[in-house]
């Protein structure tokens, strides 16, 4: 079994806090109730490396609560406690929250057709298949539209190409998710901000507004409404007596796995501690839990950029992180968030544990890319044992060798490719397109 991320010490520390109730700050103003550092075991000096590694990373804010007190909390450059952010796709655990207060309120109900709220031809799709996809579909990342369209952020009828029937394959679409706005506004009848402010915003504080970002809408807030809405989720929908999210069964099947596809997705949410995970773009499975430094019962939401809010129910802790992209990579910059949990790791003053790993996985490069003929990867060493798997668009293993990393790629039909390679352990992924 991994190692939890605390060290015997600090998991000791925690053990005595643990019968403190779950705190809730006030809906209005800035009171909020802090833990100091050191009563946790915790070193001014490890605090410091953590802060070090943020900031060189682009950080702008850093909250880490412990049963909903605050223990760390650190704004970076000119941005401050009273700035707003973006959530990115972060947000899309918002919409799912959402979701479930629509249907608990019997306006909508997850099993329907999408097109029940969306009309008829709101996709390119043949009429039979359009009706295959349901509002489920959409908050499983599960559709079988085409996300290998030019722009995969469009809403319009004509960029939502049916690929494969719904429910049989996994994809980070970002255009179906979109749309669960309109579906909640149709079944609701109300403008997506004000349903928001009356589900969500006046029964726990959690302010912001979503505003459109081209084909996108997009949630902006400060941080600590960030890190209410971590409480929320950690006390399962509810804050302190008032019900917000009240289903347990929608609440448990959107932080559990949602389908068999890729077991670290739920309804919106990224979960930690499953036996393989997929990513954004790629149509493989890899081996092995999205943050091996995390607790394996964090439940993420996952912005681009590095928008992170992370919840861990065992634990009674959420992280906030906020910022600029710290480095290139993946849509979804799973590696930072992880380098962020060693840091957490190492924060007790006497380490006696042993740290989980570093997150195995590296982005690949490719050249040409696009390409005709033949690729060079870019990465591995070449001069070690390594084997490369290709994969189209459904997932499908249409090429398979081993020590070279330069793919003949001719015999391929046109189209986006998934590449990973293997080599001492290490994973690479990336994708390629065939002209």
């Amino acid at each position: 079994m991994r190692p939890f991320l605390l060290t015997v010490a600090l998991l000791f520390s925690f053990g005595k806090i643990n019968a403190q109730s779950l705190y809730f700050p006030p809906l209005t103003g800035n009171a909020w109730e802090t833990l100091p550092p050191d009563s946790l075991g915790w070193c001014d000096d490890k605090i410091q490396d953590l802060y070090d590694l943020l900031e060189t990373n682009h950080t702008k804010a850093f909250l880490l609560l412990k049963d909903g007190r605050i223990v760390l909390e650190k704004y970076f450059g000119t941005f401050t406690q009273d700035s707003v952010w973006y959530w990115a796709s972060a947000g899309k655990t918002m919409t799912a929250s959402l979701v479930g207060i629509a249907q608990q309120e019997n306006l909508l109900d997850i099993n329907d057709p999408t097109s029940d709220y969306l009309g008829a031809g709101w996709t390119a799709c043949p009429p039979d298949k359009e009706a295959l996809i349901t509002v489920r579909h959409q908050l499983t990342m599960t559709s079988g539209l085409d996300d290998g369209v030019p722009d995969v952020y469009c809403t319009l009828d004509t960029c939502l190409q049916y690929l494969a029937d719904a429910g049989a394959r996994w994809a980070y679409h970002n255009a179906p998710y979109t749309l669960l706005d309109q579906v909640i506004e149709t079944a609701s009848g109300q403008n997506f901000n004000l349903f928001f402010n009356q589900k969500i915003t006046q029964k726990t504080g959690i302010t912001g507004a979503w505003l459109p970002a081209g084909y996108n809408n997009v949630l902006f807030s400060k941080a600590r409404s960030m890190a209410r809405f971590g409480i929320l989720t950690q006390n399962n929908g509810t804050w302190n007596t008032t019900p917000v999210l009240t289903d347990p069964a929608y609440f448990q099947a959107m932080t559990t796995p949602s389908q068999d596809l890729n077991l670290s997705y739920g309804y919106l949410w990224w979960l930690n501690g499953q036996p393989t995970y997929k990513l954004p773009g790629l149509q493989i499975n890899i081996p092995g839990p999205l943050f091996p430094a995390a607790p394996d019962d964090m439940i993420s939401a996952l912005g681009k950029n590095g928008q992170y809010l992370n919840v861990v129910p065992s634990q009674g802790i959420v992280v906030v992180r906020m910022g600029e992209a710290p480095g290139t990579g993946i849509e979804v910059p799973v590696v930072f968030n992880n380098d962020i949990w060693v840091k957490i790791n190492e924060l007790a003053c006497e380490s006696s544990g042993v740290l989980a790993k570093n997150n195995p996985l590296e982005q690949l490069q490719f050249y040409p890319n696009p390409t005709n003929d033949f690729v060079q990867i870019l990465g591995p060493n070449p001069n070690l044992d390594c084997s490369i798997e290709v994969y189209d668009r459904l997932g499908r293993l249409v090429l398979l060798t081993y020590n070279t990393l330069k793919l003949e790629v001719a015999q391929l039909e046109g189209g986006l490719f998934s590449a990973v390679v293997r080599q001492e352990g290490k994973t690479w992924a990336g994708r390629f397109l065939v002209k």
